[in-house]
């Protein structure tokens, strides 16, 4: 039987601090948990309400009550499985392939959206300001449908990183060259700005080439949601 003290520890790991001292994250949701568990993540604690429902078995799996999952929770509506997983440490990135850089982007789905996005693409390696959405966020995990597990994510300075650099460095504006008429190389970084602001001035000015992807409808939206921006500039980076 789960003891409160337990549900407790689970539960406060919905918050950055506590995911961060302990170096631990959450995930909720039969699929998700089961491909977690297949990857090369180390697991810590499984929690179910039927000891059937996954196929592994171990002394880390614990059947716990449906009330007893719901205070763990951080849903409204739980799942029948909820997973505790190493934060793992992250690898130095590899500029070999493309490299996608986020300057400070908040919102947990877009960040999300954009991991799945690189796994997708085949992006191994994804940097972030330290001022982005930690990407072990409840709702950062959801948003990733289990591509958490396949994509390198490294938070770090990403002024100091663009700086160093030694691959070509493109980034995403509105005022850019158009994106269909680029001729990619094989490897580089693609910088995706902040929802409300888009890059800042000091990474802008690291940009070797500014890139856009041309409005056809109506000048009655201002931009483009940048996980779907990133979505379009990745496919046509791997297109050629």
């Amino acid at each position: 039987m789960v003891v409160k003290s337990q549900i407790k520890f689970i539960k406060n790991l919905q918050l950055k601090k506590y995911r961060s001292q302990n170096k631990l994250f959450v995930m909720e949701g039969i699929k998700t948990v089961r491909e977690l568990l297949n990857s090369s993540l180390k697991v810590y604690k499984i929690y179910v309400t039927d000891s059937t429902i996954l196929e592994r078995k171990g002394s880390f799996i614990e059947v716990v009550s449906e009330g007893d999952l719901k205070k763990m929770s951080g849903l409204s509506t739980p799942n029948k499985v909820l997973g505790v997983f190493h934060i793992p440490e992250p690898n130095p990135l590899d500029f070999s392939d493309w490299v996608v850089a986020l300057d400070d982007v908040r919102d947990p789905g877009n960040l999300g959206t954009i991991i799945r996005l690189c796994d997708w693409f085949g992006v191994k390696n994804l940097l972030c300001s330290s001022n982005s959405v930690d990407c072990y966020n409840p709702k950062v995990l959801q948003a990733t449908m289990g591509s958490i597990s396949r994509v390198n994510i490294v938070y770090g300075d990403l002024q100091k990183v663009l700086s160093n650099s030694e691959v070509p460095i493109y980034g995403a504006f509105m005022d850019g060259a158009k994106v269909y008429n680029e001729q990619f190389p094989q490897g580089g970084i693609l910088v995706m700005g902040n929802e409300a602001n888009g890059v800042s001035e000091a990474i802008a000015a690291l940009v070797g080439k500014k890139i856009s992807i041309p409005q056809f409808g109506p000048k009655t939206t201002e931009s483009l949601n940048v996980a779907t921006a990133t979505a379009i500039l990745l496919s046509e980076i791997r297109r050629g």
